[in-house]
Order: C-alpha cells, then structure tokens, then sequence
C-alpha cells in the first residue's frame, strides 16, 4: 500500500497537537497565534531552566557547606560564584514571569529571549574565576551553557542566524575566562591549550544548537506548508463531526477568515464521499442569509475533499444556553424566526435538515446586526422530493442528536421530513427557553421519552410563567404525531410572531453583544477571527 503523502501525514498528526503557529522570529510571526505561541514557549524554556538551576544552586550549597576539604580561602571563592549562579537563577525566574504575565508583543518577547540568554549564559561563565582549578571549571560551565543552548534551540521559535548570534554571545566570556584562570595557576602554554578546546567545544556548542534550531524550524515550516490547502492556509481545528473535520483557514488573497471541512482518508469510502459532496451541493443550493455561506469545494491531489465556507465569528445557541441560562422569551422568538426562515427554504426545494440542534445554530453580528442567526452543518440532510440516489442515510439507521431527534427519526421510518425539523427546533426553543433539554439521560432513556413521554411544559420546568401563547406554539412542536405539528416552519414561524412577548429590539441585542458579549469574548465562549496575513507561496501557486 502506498504510503501517505506528507500533507496528509502533517494535517492529521497536527489535528491533536497544538497548530504550526509559525515559528519564526519575524513576519507571521507577528499574527496573534505566531505571537502567542512564542510567548508560551520562551515560558516553557526559563521556567524548566529555573527549576533546574535553582536545584543545582540548593544543592551545591549543600554539598560546599558539609565538604572538609574545602580550604576557607576557596569556600569564600566559591560563595562568591553561587552570588552568579543566584543571579541566573532570579535571571530565568525573571524572564517566566515575564513570558507568563499579560500577552507581549512579539518584538518584546524577542528581546526578552535574546537579552534572558546571554545575560543567563554570562552569569554561568562569570562562575568560572571562582571555582578551583582542581574542579575544570570552563568544562562543568560549559556543560551547563550547552544545555541551555540546546534547550533553547529546541523549545524557542527562532531562525538560524538568530540563534547562532545568541548562542556565540553566550559562550563568548568562556574561552577569555578559561585563559585567565590557568594562566595563573598553570602558565601560559598550558592556558593556551586550555583555551583551545574551551574554544573548540564554545564553537561546537553554537554548531549544534544552529543545526538543531534549523531542523526544529525546517519541520515547523514543512508542516506550516502542509497546512496550506490551494488558496487557503489552515490554521487551526476548531471542530469535528460526523461528516468530517472543520478547521479555521485564511485566504491567501483576499485574506479572507474562513472555515475549511475535509473529509479525513480513513473516513473516505464510496458512501461518504457522495455524502460529503451531496452536503456540499446541497448546501451551496441555500441561499438565505441565515444559512451558511460555500465558497469553494475540491479535493487534493493526495484524495483528501474538503469545501470552504463562511468563518462565523460568534457563538452557538447551545454555548449560549449553558452559560447564560434561560433566555428571554423576546430573544427566543427573534432567534427562532430566523432559523425558520432558512430552514423554509431549504424545505422550499425539498432539503430536510435532520440534525436541527442548539449546538448547529450559531448567533453573531453580521453586517452591523446583532443576534443574527445562521444554521450550519447540513451533513444528515435529506432530499424529499423524489431523488433516492441522494438519500445516503439508510432508512433504518438512526441519524442525528438524540436529545433534538423527532420520534419518526428513532423509529427510522420513512415518514421523516419537514415535519421532523420542526420538532427538532421545537426541541432547540425549550432548550433556549429553560436552559435544558426536553427530555435527560442516557440515549436510550431520551429515545424512549421522545417516543412515548410528553414533556413538562417550560413554565412547570422554568419554575415561573412562560408566555402561554409561546408555551402552546412550542408544545405543539414537539407533538408526537407530526400531523399534530405546524404544518410547516413558516406555520411555526407565523405562530412565533404571533406570541405575546415583551420584544426582542435591535437595541437590546447592540447592548448584549457590548457588554455581555465582551466578556464572553475574553472567555473564549464567543470565537473571533483573528486577522489573517498575507501568505502567498508563489512558486508554489506558479
């Protein structure tokens, strides 16, 4: 069997473990995940050098201070050097605190990384003058400063000349050093020879670290090019379903925050791939604003299909109900509305959703309007309107979320159509309107309720009145019988407009996302697009 490409090999290892965030010192570098990035890693690296150097410092003082041969004279020498030794360990403890504190600016971070390694690597070489020459001094110093360079070689994003001009600096006390200390004690020639391989392994030190710094950012580069699909360069995993993975993803042009869905190869036999580009198709049919927007579709050389939609930079209903609770009847109408209102066109030419859930609504600020809805995810959807060969769900397999799933969906009839999306969404409005489900437990226990069990009215669930006419048109909506239902999602929609509830106003939903919003954002509960970089490969566009 042939062996999978390097691209796929890359996207999928890198699925699971942080983004190639960009591991250079200058340029992308600059974007908020380059930046971030750094940050994390120049803490990583001082607050392992920290806890490492300040070990050695506790324990030399241990070991110096119960030796009886240690002559006074070099007891005091030796002092005098841990004073060096403190001062790198408060050095690197210094540069944690700094890496770890309020994000910094990238040109900061690059001065904290350069300025924390030299001044720690001639704090470790300033040691050497106070340390008997019984003890090799430049070779234990040494030592040391090649386990710092190479550790940050390792975990610090940097390019080759940087590193080779911060790892020259550090070792450059350690030769002159070197000379002086044998000069006294052993003569010159000896100093010299002394000083001759002192300088080989400082020369040695920089060689491994550059090589080892290039390799590490040759691999974060190779994986950064792996993640460029065409036009568009991933960036990160920000979900994953049952029809594929879906990663945030910039346009090389247009710089353009989009989302990008690949249909994985181990997932990629015959029936998915119809599945995969039948979602594709179907969704790209959907014109309505509050459905979400296909930009592209394709697939790459090495087979892996993937199709470009809209990035929505807001937060889903079901996030939305977990951390705010109950909403107010005002806005439960305003959202529901709007997903009537692209689920009726996608009823219109004879497309069932299937899987209208909480979590597949996503409620944003578009074209300077607030609480703007958008359905996505149409990956269980259904053609009713006579082409079998696109029905890819079989009629007996059991499609969907089991809390939002309509009964003639459990029983895998053939009775499922638009009647099913109004019960899912009559669901999703008694989530929004209590902050739970209709019915809890295990999946088994919710395909029994939704099968034979009426759920408690939201008022009786809430503890406090709901609006009755509300309460009724929702009810209706989770009918057992889909005869019993609305009609269709623009019945339901009409009976929404019709419930007497306090309004929902553009005001409102400005001073939600002002204020509450704000602090959502902070969380991470309301994702926003981070502004892309221009990154254009053009040889490999050419």
């Amino acid at each position: 069997m042939r062996a999978r490409s390097r691209w796929t090999e890359s996207l999928q290892s890198d699925s699971q473990a942080e983004p190639a965030r960009i591991a250079s010192s200058g340029g992308a570098l600059e974007s908020e995940e380059g930046r971030s990035f750094l940050q994390g890693r120049l803490a990583t690296f001082a607050r392992t050098g920290f806890a490492i150097s300040g070990a050695f410092f506790f324990s030399n003082r241990l070991i110096h201070a119960l030796a009886p041969s240690v002559t006074p004279g070099s007891r005091a020498a030796l002092q005098t050097g841990q004073i060096f030794h403190l001062a790198a360990t408060v050095a690197l403890l210094a540069m944690w605190l700094a890496a770890c504190g309020r994000p910094l600016p990238a040109s900061v971070l690059r001065v904290v990384d350069s300025a924390g390694s030299v001044v720690v690597g001639w704090l470790f070489a300033l040691q050497i003058p106070f340390t008997p020459v019984a003890y090799r001094p430049e070779a234990v110093f040494l030592l040391a400063l090649i386990v710092l360079l190479l550790y940050r070689s390792a975990m610090i994003p940097s390019r080759v000349p940087r590193t080779a001009w911060i790892g020259s600096l550090s070792v450059a006390p350690v030769p002159a050093l070197t000379y002086w200390i044998y000069a006294r004690s052993s003569g010159t020639a000896a100093a010299w020879l002394y000083t001759y391989y002192a300088l080989l392994w400082c020369a040695a030190a920089v060689l491994v670290a550059t090589v080892t710094s290039r390799v590490i950012y040759g691999l974060q580069q190779t994986v950064r090019a792996a993640r460029r699909l065409g036009q568009y360069t991933l960036v990160e995993k920000i979900g994953e379903g049952g029809m594929g993975t879906v990663y945030r993803a910039c346009h090389a042009l247009l710089r353009r925050p989009t989302a990008i869905k690949l249909l994985p190869p181990e997932r990629a036999g015959e029936m998915n791939l119809k599945r995969f580009e039948r979602e594709v198709q179907m969704t790209a049919l959907l014109t309505s604003p509050h459905t979400v927007a296909v930009y592209d579709f394709g697939r790459t050389p090495d087979g892996v299909f993937y199709y470009a939609m809209e990035y929505l930079d807001g937060i889903d209903l079901e996030t939305l109900g977990t951390v705010e609770g109950p909403l107010p009847p005002g806005r439960v109408v305003h959202i529901l509305r709007q997903v009537c209102a692209a689920l009726h066109e996608a009823h219109t030419i004879g497309l069932i959703h299937r899987d209208v859930k909480p979590a597949n609504i996503i409620l944003g600020e578009r074209g300077g309007t607030s609480d703007f809805a958008k359905v996505v995810d149409f990956g269980l959807v259904k053609d009713v309107l006579g082409n079998r060969s696109l029905t890819l769900t079989a009629e007996n397999a059991v499609a969907g979320t089991p809390h939002y799933m309509a009964p003639e969906v459990i029983r895998g009839g053939a009775d499922v159509g638009a009647s099913s999306d109004i019960y899912a969404l009559g669901a999703t409005a008694y989530f929004l309107l209590t902050g739970k489900p209709p019915f809890e437990g295990s999946p088994m226990d919710v395909f029994a309720h939704h099968l034979r069990t009426a759920p408690d009215s939201p008022s009786k669930r809430l503890g406090r009145p709901v609006p009755a006419q509300l309460e009724a048109a929702v009810l209706e909506a989770l009918e057992k019988d889909p005869a019993r239902r609305p009609v269709s999602v623009r019945e339901f929609a009409e009976r929404l407009a019709a419930c007497d509830v306090e309004p929902w106003t553009e005001a409102d939903a400005s001073d939600w996302w002002r204020e509450r919003g704000a602090q959502l954002r902070r969380t991470g509960a309301i994702h926003t697009p981070d502004r892309c970089t221009l990154d254009v490969d053009l040889l490999a566009r050419e």
